[in-house]
């Protein structure tokens, strides 16, 4: 029987066939952690520091165990990369007979019947859409498996894949006439029979835990889960424990209602104008709100009254809609799909114009009986009972959602059966104190346990706070803080990312240094969040030199660039949360009115968990060398600031541009640094 020592030691099995492979302590340890919670079927959370090499320590334990495992990581790219890459190294170099498989989204996967519609309908914009199309066409006649990430001719953004590929709401199941050759089918069948699966993280939630479509098969039949990423788990999982309502759903409903009426009840005009009412209501609730965009609670609509009046007949016109397809609904597959969607979304719809009374309800639970007599407290186990309903208007749409405030006793309540459940980040703790995240995942009986990185920190980073930066709020700190970092990118030759907590100063940002940059003489190329998708952003930024990327948090992780080509990492402010978001808004009304402290249990930790993300850009190897630059003055000036940069990896710290200086010099002529650390106040 193969042991973790077998593997991890010297001349072991990943010495054998990893040229370059040298045991980590670490690593080890994190492995054997990991298979003490398989055996005993327990749930662990373990945070492993960047470069410690927790997916191989993972992986081992979970493909020695014998067991089926789910591997959920936190995008569709890590998805891919852990499946085609590091799962393939590992399995051959344990030399075990162990089948995996891949599951994606079902909007990741060709739709043959969507597909056919779409070439007999030709509802398309450009000539460009049409071509696309065809493309799809060839590539699902000679695809194995019609993931669309195999059709490069199509670009992920196209428009003509959505109507290429199904949605849960417009699939046929099993009375599609395509359901044998479905490729979501076979997808999953193979899932079904593989012992390895990898996820990822809303794609479990959406198809395995919530049972969605059957997949929830998968869930009974595996001994092991183990989440990648986990630190994504808590927004993931409020977003698919809770109700949405979108703008876009119901006029796709209304248009699909209008197509199947003519293909399967020509004759029953009540229908196509039922579904044409629907559309107009849904644009005219949109237009109630003009050009703006917003992100309000439900009670601070309560005096718009011009938004309440659209949304009654939003909910007469659907209302009117799921009548009609009910009456129609026998005659056609099609049809029946619609009055389903129909009704689920009415559901919805109707629990969202219900929150108001819903929350009055969860704040006065006592009731009072009929002889006068007081009841006991009756406590709903229904999570819309202590939720937060709230409107989202965006440029050309809207949602009304309803999220769940308490996902940690319905994430709880879910972790039932003989199972082991493995929480794996590099940002899962603050100051290796897991309460925050466990309070917040309901993992109170977790085993928790870290390991920092094994880099030399003190050597390869400097941690550096600009003196003299004005309040974050200020009109003009995003200028002063292009003008603090225009020295290091000199000193950096460029080789950098700005990061910044907001689109806004991004932007403003991106076009003060097009202006500086060259004016100081230095033409580095500019690289903009946005013009391109991040792979093609990650290329050009690895491949040309010197270059200069701005982005917001979408570049905070994720994101791996190994070598000379990053050397600086600027970030303008402690990411703390908008407090515009209802769902924040919300969750911090909760604690305070609990006796509890808000700011310092909920959102100091989140604060501090998303920085670790942002400053782990730097250093990715043990060979790395670079300077992070925050420049947000209430890390070293507010009492929680030391809290914070505590958190941090613990690179040498200081206030000083001198220091930056002589870092970079000593890392150009290849030299270990030796400048005494200057720590910020504390």
């Amino acid at each position: 029987m193969t042991t973790l020592a077998d593997v991890f030691s010297e001349g072991g099995l990943f010495a054998q066939a990893m040229p370059g492979y040298r045991p980590r302590a670490q690593q080890v340890e994190m492995a054997e952690a990991v298979q003490r919670a398989i055996r005993d079927k327990k749930p662990l959370i373990a945070e492993a520091g960047t470069g410690t090499g927790k997916t191989y320590a993972y992986l081992v334990p979970a493909l020695l165990s014998g067991g089926k495992v789910i591997v959920s990581t936190g995008t569709k790219t890590l998805q891919d990369q852990l499946f085609h890459r590091d799962l393939p190294k590992v399995r051959a170099a344990l030399k075990v007979p162990v089948t995996t498989a891949l599951l994606k989204g079902r909007a990741n996967y060709v739709c043959r019947y969507h597909l056919e519609r779409a070439m007999h309908e030709g509802r398309f914009a450009r000539k460009e859409e049409v071509a696309q199309l065809h493309a799809i066409v060839r590539f699902a006649a000679t695809s194995p498996d019609g993931d669309k990430s195999g059709c490069s001719a199509v670009p992920e953004s196209s428009p003509v894949w959505q109507q290429a590929v199904s949605t849960r709401e417009n699939c046929l199941g099993s009375d599609c006439p395509n359901y044998q050759d479905c490729f979501v089918l076979q997808a999953r069948r193979q899932a079904l029979d593989a012992d390895v699966v990898v996820v990822n993280h809303h794609l479990f939630f959406a198809d395995v835990w919530l049972r969605d479509e059957g997949a929830g098969e998968l869930l009974p039949r595996c001994n092991t889960v183990i989440f990648d990423e986990a630190h994504q788990l808590p927004e993931v999982a409020s977003l698919f424990f809770g109700e949405t309502v979108s703008s876009g759903a119901l006029l796709e409903l209304a248009r699909d209602s209008r197509a199947e009426a003519l293909a399967a009840a020509k004759d029953f005009v009540h229908l196509p104008a039922a579904a044409l009412a629907l559309d107009k209501a849904v644009r005219d609730l949109r237009l109630v709100f003009g050009q703006d965009t917003l992100r309000a609670p439900q009670h601070a609509l309560a005096e718009n009254l011009e938004f309440h009046a659209a949304l009654a007949v939003l909910d007469e016109a659907l209302g009117a809609l799921s009548e009609r397809l009910a009456d129609q609904a026998e005659r056609s597959e099609g049809l029946e799909n619609c009055r389903r969607r129909a009704a689920e979304q009415l559901s919805t719809l109707r629990l969202w114009i219900s929150g108001a009374a819903r929350g009055e309800q969860a704040a006065n639970p006592v009731a009072e009986v009929a002889s006068g007599e007081a009841a006991k407290p009756v406590r709903s186990k229904d999570p819309f009972d202590d939720a937060v309903f709230w409107l989202e208007v965006g440029a050309h749409g809207f949602q009304l959602n309803a999220t769940p405030l308490d996902i940690a006793r319905l994430f709880a309540r879910q972790m039932s059966g003989e199972r082991a459940w493995v929480f794996t980040s590099a940002t899962l703790a603050m100051n290796g104190n897991f309460n925050h995240y466990a309070h917040e995942m309901g993992l109170w009986d977790a085993e928790q346990a870290a390991w920092e990185s094994p880099f030399a920190y003190k050597q390869q980073a400097v941690l550096y706070v600009p003196q003299g930066l004005p309040d974050p709020n200020s009109r003009d700190y995003t200028a002063q803080v292009v003008e603090k970092a225009l020295p290091l990118l000199k000193l950096s030759q460029g080789r950098a990312f700005l990061l910044f907590t907001s689109l806004r100063a991004m932007r403003e940002a991106y076009d003060l240094l097009q202006a500086r940059l060259p004016a100081m003489g230095l033409s580095y190329p500019l690289l903009l969040q946005g013009e391109g998708t991040r792979t093609e952003l990650l290329e050009r930024f690895r491949t040309l030199p010197n270059a200069v990327l701005v982005a917001s948090q979408t570049f905070w992780e994720g994101i791996d660039v190994k070598g000379e080509q990053l050397q600086l990492v600027v970030i303008d402010k402690l990411p703390f949360a908008a407090p515009d978001d209802p769902v924040l808004a919300a969750r911090i009304e909760k604690i305070n009115k609990a006796g509890r402290n808000a700011f310092m249990e909920y959102q100091l930790p989140r604060a501090a968990i998303t920085l670790k993300q942002g400053a782990g850009r730097l250093i990715r190897d043990e060979g790395d060398r670079g300077v992070l630059m925050i420049a947000d003055p209430r890390l070293v000036e507010k009492p929680y600031g030391k809290r914070i940069w505590q958190a941090l990896p613990p690179m040498r710290r200081t206030r000083e541009l001198a220091v930056v200086e002589q870092f970079f010099r000593t890392a150009e002529h290849g030299q270990t640094p030796n400048t005494p650390q200057t720590p910020p106040a504390d």
